[in-house]
């Protein structure tokens, strides 16, 4: 089975597609948090308490540059009372004002009174603990130092992006999650899903007998490989099924036919036997001997029919080996005539035998060859009127005298009609049943002659040109080299 291309392959669509959807969900994403960012006003590091501190120290100095008067405090209040972390506002004429309605710790006053003395080092001389860490800005006015902001931070979550964000990427990562699997689903699996559904009805219908039923094959990729594989599985199944059909007919037609012929001969013997088995029946010795004679060639018949039943069955069951050898032509020809000698001259046939060059011999078993020509000649004899003529010749099939061998037996008698050409080498077939059956033939002559051409690699045909009688033809093998 050959891989189907690349892009049509189902691995790559689903690699493609989850390629496509992580993507996809990260640019989502990534906007997402853009727009938060942008919403929010300010990023994360705008928004540390060391930063706070100097936008509100800038913010005061600024003010109070421009009014002395500044209220400080409502400043905080309107600004930041929603700032968890307290913000401490120390001036050096000794204003103490922060965010917070609350009063603040003494070691928080501390702090911010030590960030004032010592000019904002951050590492006063007095500090120690978690003091020392505590952010600090001086105010400026008019250029000296007019006070400090001192921002005394709460406790804190150790990932701050995961509280400031955590919650609206997750929530909306899951939802772009679903969405793009779902996509991803609909697009990618949804058309396998449903090729793979109607592979599976397929599947059904033939378990359920229906060896007619297709696949479908459309796609490209994988799983139309394997509809067209369950395909051409499907057709060998139907050409089998219908095999056996065939073969169960043909049995069915055979047991029939066999039991139509073998019951005419027993049906005669058994009735020439009762009526002589009766004592008043046959008075005379004449009538008695005729009644025997009758009931010796009806047996006779039956042995037959038997015997070339089982042939029959032993050369296409090839249960018959052939002996493969060279056989020379000229010789099957003349045995036929030496046997059937005497009927050619009662009837005054002329029987002509031609073997052109290059066709002197063929590979076969000779005892088969010769039976199957034997049968070709009985038949012809017994169709062609006094005084007319047989011909027996022997071609090559190519005119170099390469190739195989062409036997032809022609006979100048009424013919085949062309209706029955088509059934002449089926069992018990006869075109003409009175005559058949007078002249002694069992109907399986020709079936015997076609199993044993077919069992050497051969065919063979039948043909009756108008006015010019029966012609067969048998195309064998040369020997080998």
């Amino acid at each position: 089975m050959s891989d189907p291309v690349w892009y049509r392959s189902l691995y790559w669509r689903i690699a493609l597609g989850f390629v496509l959807c992580v993507t996809g969900l990260l640019v989502a994403q990534a906007l997402l948090f853009l727009w938060l960012a942008e919403r929010s006003g300010a990023s994360l590091l705008a928004r540390s308490p060391q930063h706070l501190a100097a936008v509100i120290a800038s913010d005061l100095g600024d003010s109070l540059e421009a009014d002395e008067r500044f209220d400080i405090q409502r400043y905080l209040v309107e600004q930041y009372s929603a700032q968890p972390d307290r913000i401490l506002v120390l001036m050096k004429d000794g204003r103490l004002v922060q965010n917070l309605g609350s009063a603040p710790p003494d070691w928080a006053v501390r702090a911010a009174r030590l960030r004032l003395r010592y000019d904002h080092d951050d590492s006063p001389p007095d500090m120690r603990g978690p003091q020392r860490r505590f952010p600090a800005a001086p105010i400026q006015l008019r250029g000296e130092t007019a006070g400090v902001v001192v921002i005394i931070p709460v406790r804190r979550p150790p990932y701050p992006f995961l509280r400031e964000f955590g919650p609206t990427l997750t929530a909306t990562g899951l939802v772009l999650l679903l969405i793009g699997t779902g996509t991803m689903a609909f697009f990618v699996f949804q058309p396998a899903r449903r090729r793979l559904r109607k592979l599976e009805a397929a599947a059904e219908a033939i378990g359920a007998g229906d060896t007619s039923v297709r696949a479908t094959e459309d796609g490209g990729d994988e799983v139309a490989e394997l509809a067209k594989a369950f395909n051409r599985m499907a057709a060998d199944l139907d050409a089998r099924v219908r095999e056996l059909q065939e073969v169960d007919r043909a049995r069915r037609q055979l047991l029939a036919d066999v039991s139509h012929e073998l019951m005419t001969p027993l049906t005669a013997i058994r009735g020439y036997l009762e009526t002589l088995a009766l004592p008043e029946a046959v008075k005379d010795a004449e009538t008695r001997d005729r009644y025997l004679t009758i009931v010796t060639e009806e047996t006779l018949r039956l042995e037959a029919i038997i015997g070339d039943l089982l042939d029959l069955a032993r050369l296409e069951g090839r249960g018959a080996a052939l002996q493969r050898e060279p056989v020379p032509v000229a010789a099957l020809f003349e045995r036929a005539a030496e046997r059937h000698g005497p009927t050619l001259t009662d009837k005054q046939i002329t029987l002509n035998m031609r073997v052109a060059p290059g066709a002197e011999q063929v590979e076969g078993d000779a005892r088969r060859l010769e039976q199957a020509i034997q049968n070709l000649v009985a038949n012809a004899v017994r169709h062609t009127p006094k005084g007319g003529h047989i011909d027996l010749s022997a071609t090559t099939e190519s005119s170099d005298g390469g190739g195989r061998v062409t036997l032809r037996i022609q006979d100048n008698g009424p013919g085949i009609p062309p209706e029955h050409l088509s059934r002449i080498f089926d069992r018990f077939y006869r075109v003409d049943t009175a005559r058949d059956q007078a002249s002694g033939g069992t109907g399986l002559g020709l079936s015997i002659v076609r199993a044993i051409i077919e069992a050497h690699g051969g065919t063979i045909t039948a043909a009756s040109p108008p006015g010019s009688g029966a012609c067969f033809e048998i195309l064998l093998n040369k020997p080998r080299a």
